[in-house]
């Protein structure tokens, strides 16, 4: 059986009290809602991360936005996969579009980040996508076999079964525009084919992707509805206690 998985990416949002707050509303609606075995996570600023975990990370786990690549060093303003695990976090974003886009992350860097997160324990949500370019002109299947080959296929299949991919069409993000369910299942399916190919059925069966492009409680349960769809990685709707927990709970819809 998938993983069944919503993961709230609050991005640079929040300062600490705020952050506090919200989550203590989302782990006590959890806690008194949700019916079914499917994983909530919060993946917070760092500033948050270890007042998170104390506060309730057994009942919605916590993750980190990225990780930096190297263990230790004068990397000024970084943070590694080490210090991200020590405070509490079991998961970590990697490869979100923003990184890609705002901050040059290449394939190849991102498959060393995702390295580093496993030799610490943690399960990588490895982020891939096309842009509305991409998508318009039909090149958008081989987009992302190019992101996954140069970002994950590289790994073992053992250390490929501890990651979680999540498929964010770019044009989807933050703009209102949501790819349709039959347009999600399309690409989760094709993804999930591509990892047949490299590794198994077996593994390919096992792992988890979500969508992550707009998701919100109106449509969640329609998205979640679709054979290849596992879950959502959620942006804009995790800033609200309601939204949020109304789609993780999408899935008993």
């Amino acid at each position: 059986m998938r993983k069944k998985i919503v993961a709230g990416n609050w991005k640079m949002n929040l300062d600490y009290a705020s952050g506090v707050s919200l989550f203590s509303e989302i782990v006590n609606m959890v806690r008194d809602e949700k019916n079914g075995d499917q994983i909530a996570i919060i993946c917070s600023p760092y500033i948050h991360l270890n007042s998170l975990a104390k506060l309730g990370g057994e009942v919605v786990k916590i993750g980190a936005q990225n990780c930096h690549q190297n263990d230790n060093g004068a990397f000024t303003g970084e943070i590694s996969a080490g210090m991200v695990k020590s405070v509490g976090c079991e998961y970590v974003i990697i490869g979100h579009s923003e990184r890609r886009q705002y901050f040059a992350e290449s394939n190849e860097l991102l498959a060393q980040k995702t390295v580093k997160a496993l030799e610490n324990d943690l399960t990588p949500l490895f982020c891939i996508g096309e842009t509305l370019d991409e998508r318009n002109n039909g090149s958008y299947f081989e987009v992302l076999k190019t992101q996954l080959e140069q970002g994950v296929f590289g790994l073992s299949a053992a250390d490929f079964s501890k990651v979680v991919i999540a498929y964010e069409p770019v044009w989807a993000i933050g703009t209102g525009l949501t790819a349709t369910s039959a347009q999600a299942q399309e690409v989760h399916a094709y993804i999930r084919k591509e990892i047949a190919a490299k590794y198994s059925n077996e593994i390919a069966e096992a792992t988890s992707i979500l969508y992550g492009g707009s998701c919100n409680p109106k449509n969640a349960a329609e998205l979640f509805a679709q054979q290849d769809i596992d879950g959502g990685l959620i942006g804009g709707a995790s800033l609200k206690s309601r939204d949020f927990v109304d789609i993780v709970k999408a899935f008993n819809s």
